[in-house]
C-alpha cells in the first residue's frame, strides 16, 4: 500500500506510518488488492485526506467502512460515485439536508464538493472487501483512524464533530470537547431513521451556525 496521503497530513502522521501495527496493516491491505476485489481503489484509500487537507479541516463527520459494492466507494464515509445509486444512509442525509436547508435533493451522491470545503469524511476503516461488509475491520485501520482523531482534536480547534449513531459516538472520547463542538444524533440508516432518531436534527444548519460563532466560512452543502 502506498501512502499517498497529503504532505499536510503525511507530516503530522509519519510516526503512525512508521509503527509496527501500520506496517502490518499495509502487509495485510497489499495482500488483499493483490488477491481479492477490494473497495475502493487503491488511489482512493485516502481521499478523504487529499481532498481535505490538515490545516483546511473545518467539520468532521465518522462512518464506519466503506461500501462493499462495485463502484460504490470513494473513500469518503457515506459518499459514492457519480452515477452510482444512493444507498439508503445517503438518501436519508439527502433528505435531512434538503427538509434543514431547502437544498433540493442533488442528481449525485459523490460529497467531494463537501470535502473540498474542509468536510473531514472519516471512514474508521479504509477498506474493504467486495461484498464482505466489515472484511477489514480490526486490523489496524480504526487505530490510525482514532489516531487521526486525536490528532485534529490536539492540533486544531473550533472544528465541529458530527457523531451520527453509536459506532460514532463512542469516538467523543477522543475529542477535547473544552475547544470543539460536538452534535450527536442517530444513524441516518433506515433502521435508525424510520425510529425516529434521524430526522429533524438539524445539524447542517447547527453545523454552519456553530462555524460562524467562529468567524469561519460556512459549508455549502449543495452538490450541484
Amino acid at each position: 500500500m502506498n501512502v499517498s496521503i497529503h504532505p499536510s497530513w503525511k507530516t503530522h502522521l509519519q510516526t503512525e506510518f512508521d509503527k509496527s501495527y501500520f506496517k502490518s496493516l499495509t502487509d495485510f491491505v497489499k495482500t488483499e488488492y493483490k488477491n481479492q476485489k477490494c473497495f475502493p481503489k487503491g488511489s482512493e484509500i485516502f481521499n478523504a485526506f487529499n481532498h481535505c487537507s490538515f490545516e483546511d479541516v473545518k467539520v468532521v463527520i465518522i462512518g464506519q467502512d466503506p461500501y462493499h459494492g462495485n463502484g460504490q466507494a470513494n473513500g469518503l464515509c457515506f459518499s459514492v460515485n457519480d452515477g452510482i445509486l444512493h444507498p439508503p444512509s445517503l438518501i436519508n442525509i439527502f433528505k435531512e439536508i434538503e427538509a434543514d436547508l431547502g437544498i433540493p435533493y442533488p442528481k449525485s451522491g459523490n460529497l467531494i464538493p463537501w470535502a473540498d470545503q474542509g468536510v473531514l469524511l472519516l471512514n474508521a476503516t479504509l477498506t474493504v472487501r467486495a461484498h464482505q461488509a466489515g472484511s477489514h475491520q480490526n486490523k489496524g485501520w480504526e487505530q490510525f483512524t482514532d489516531a487521526v482523531i486525536k490528532l485534529v482534536s490536539e492540533k486544531r480547534q473550533n472544528l465541529v464533530f458530527l457523531l451520527w449513531g453509536g459506532f460514532a459516538k463512542k469516538k467523543k472520547r477522543l475529542i477535547d470537547t473544552s475547544k470543539h463542538f460536538v452534535l450527536e444524533t442517530g444513524h441516518p440508516s433506515p433502521l435508525s431513521a424510520n425510529r425516529g432518531y434521524w430526522f429533524g436534527n438539524k445539524h447542517f444548519s447547527k453545523t454552519n451556525s456553530l462555524l460562524q460563532q467562529v468567524d469561519q466560512s460556512v459549508i455549502d452543502w449543495q452538490l450541484e
